[in-house]
C-alpha cells in the first residue's frame, strides 16, 4: 500500500507564489508508485484547500475561482491517523477527506518556513519531510545563524542587528551603522529571502531609502559590509546530522549588483521545464529559471571548500532532507563567507544535483526517506510518563500563583 503524502505549499509569506511554483514542480516528479499525494493548498489567510486542480499551476492565475471549486479543510488527529477533514462539517455524511502518513512542507519564507508549519504538523504526529522545527527558525533567522556559524569556525561576514526601536530615531541609527561599517553597506530584513528587501548602500541616502525598505517587510535587520567585487557562489546539501553530500556548485548570472527577485523567478526562462500533474508548469520555473554557470567558474580548490563548508554548516545548524547554502567570494582577497542557508530552497535546487547524476524524482525519494527514518528514530525517544504529580495539588487563590 503507497504511503499518502500531504505536499503543501503556499501561506501566509512574500514568498508565496514561488512556493506554488516549486510545489507543482515537485509534484510532477515524485514516485507515484510508491506515494499516493496529495496536493494541500495553503491560501494568504492560511486556510487548506484540496482538490483535483489544487496542483494544476495554471489554475493559479484565478485563485478565487480554484478555491471555488476545491474543498477547504482542516488536519484532526485520530488517535494514531491524521484525517484530511472537510471544514465547515456538513451535518450528515463521512467529512473525511483522507488519511495522511506523511507531510512535504515545500514552502518559502517567513510564517511557513521558518518552523511554523513544521511544528504545527509536528504536533499531530506526522513525519515531516525537511528541516525540523530548530534548524528551520535558526536558518530563517540571519542573525542567529551568522552567530552559531561563527561560534563554530565558519567563516561569516561580521554584521549588527537592528530593530524598530532603533529606527524611531533613524539619524542616530545611520550614525551607528557608519561607526561600524564603512561604505558600501548591505542591508537585508534578518528573515526574508528571495532578495526581497535587501539594498546595497554606498551613501548615507541610501542608507536612508535602504533602512526604510527592510522595516517594511521586517521588525529587524541586519547590516553587513559589502563585498565590492564579489562573485556568488550556491552550493546544495542533501541529508541529515549523521550524514550529508553536497551538491555541485554553481555561479547564479545577475543583472543587477544584488541578485534580485527578478533575476530569480521572473528573467530567463531557459531551463528545463518541469511537469506539473499532467499541465504544462509554463511562465517562470521557479529557481530552476535562473542564469548560472554550473559548474561555477571556480578553482578545484574553492570547489573542495565550499562543498565542505556547506556540509560542515548544514549539519552544524542541525538541517535535514535538502537545503541550498549561498557563499560569497571575495575576488579582491580570495576569501570564502558562507552568506545564507536556504532551508527549503527553489525548486529544492533539483539542478544542482543533476550534473552529479542524481535525478529529480531520486532526490525527492532521498528527501522522503530521511523523513522517514528520523521519524523511526523519534518512535525510540520517551517524550512523556506516568508521573503522581498532580496528586493532592491545591491551587492557591488570587493571583499569588499555586502552593503545594
Amino acid at each position: 500500500m503507497n504511503l499518502k503524502l500531504a505536499v503543501l505549499f503556499g501561506g501566509k509569506s512574500t514568498e508565496h507564489e514561488i512556493s506554488i511554483i516549486s510545489a507543482i514542480q515537485a509534484i510532477g516528479y515524485i514516485n507515484r508508485e510508491k506515494y499516493d499525494i496529495i496536493p494541500v493548498y495553503i491560501t494568504k489567510d492560511n486556510d487548506f484547500y484540496v482538490g483535483d486542480s489544487i496542483d494544476k499551476i495554471e489554475e493559479y492565475t484565478h485563485i478565487p475561482e480554484l478555491l471555488k471549486k476545491s474543498t477547504k479543510v482542516i488536519f484532526v488527529k485520530d488517535g494514531n491517523k491524521v484525517n484530511l477533514v472537510r471544514y465547515p462539517m456538513k451535518l450528515f455524511g463521512n467529512n473525511v477527506i483522507t488519511s495522511v502518513d506523511i507531510a512535504f512542507p515545500i514552502v518559502h519564507g517567513t510564517n511557513v518556513e521558518d518552523g511554523v508549519l513544521t511544528g504545527f504538523l509536528q504536533t499531530l504526529g506526522l513525519p515531516v519531510v525537511g528541516c525540523d522545527v530548530l534548524s528551520s527558525a535558526v536558518g530563517m533567522n540571519k542573525y542567529v545563524m551568522k552567530t552559531v556559524l561563527k561560534d563554530n569556525g565558519i567563516s561569516v561576514l561580521d554584521c549588527k542587528c537592528y530593530t524598530w526601536k532603533d529606527y524611531e530615531d533613524k539619524d542616530a541609527l545611520i550614525k551607528k551603522i557608519e561607526g561600524s561599517f564603512k561604505y558600501p553597506v548591505i542591508i537585508k530584513p534578518i528573515n526574508l529571502g528571495s532578495s526581497i528587501g535587501i539594498s546595497k548602500a554606498s551613501n548615507i541616502d541610501e542608507l536612508s531609502e535602504a533602512l526604510e525598505l527592510a522595516f517594511e517587510f521586517s521588525r529587524k535587520i541586519l547590516v553587513e559590509p559589502a563585498i565590492v567585487k564579489l562573485k556568488e557562489i550556491n552550493c546544495s546539501v542533501l541529508g541529515d546530522y549523521e550524514e550529508a553530500e553536497a551538491s555541485e556548485c554553481e555561479e547564479p548570472i545577475n543583472s543587477d549588483e544584488i541578485l534580485s527577485f527578478e533575476d530569480k523567478y521572473i528573467g530567463g526562462n531557459g531551463a528545463k521545464g518541469a511537469k506539473s500533474g499532467g499541465a504544462k508548469t509554463g511562465g517562470s520555473k521557479g529557481m530552476a529559471s535562473l542564469k548560472r554557470k554550473i559548474p561555477a567558474d571556480i578553482t578545484d580548490e574553492q570547489r573542495k571548500k565550499i562543498r565542505t563548508m556547506a556540509v560542515e554548516a548544514f549539519k552544524c545548524l542541525g538541517c535535514s532532507g535538502v537545503s541550498r547554502i549561498d557563499f560569497m567570494l571575495d575576488e579582491e582577497t580570495g576569501k570564502i563567507y558562507l552568506n545564507e542557508i536556504n532551508t527549503i530552497p527553489g525548486s529544492l535546487s533539483f539542478y544542482l544535483w543533476e550534473p552529479l547524476g542524481k535525478k529529480y524524482s531520486q532526490l525527492l525519494d532521498d528527501m522522503i526517506d530521511i523523513a522517514i527514518k528520523q521519524d523511526r528514530e523519534n518512535h525510540k525517544l520517551v517524550f512523556s510518563f506516568e508521573t503522581n504529580v498532580l496528586e493532592g495539588v491545591k491551587l492557591g487563590g488570587g493571583s499569588k500563583g499555586s502552593k503545594m
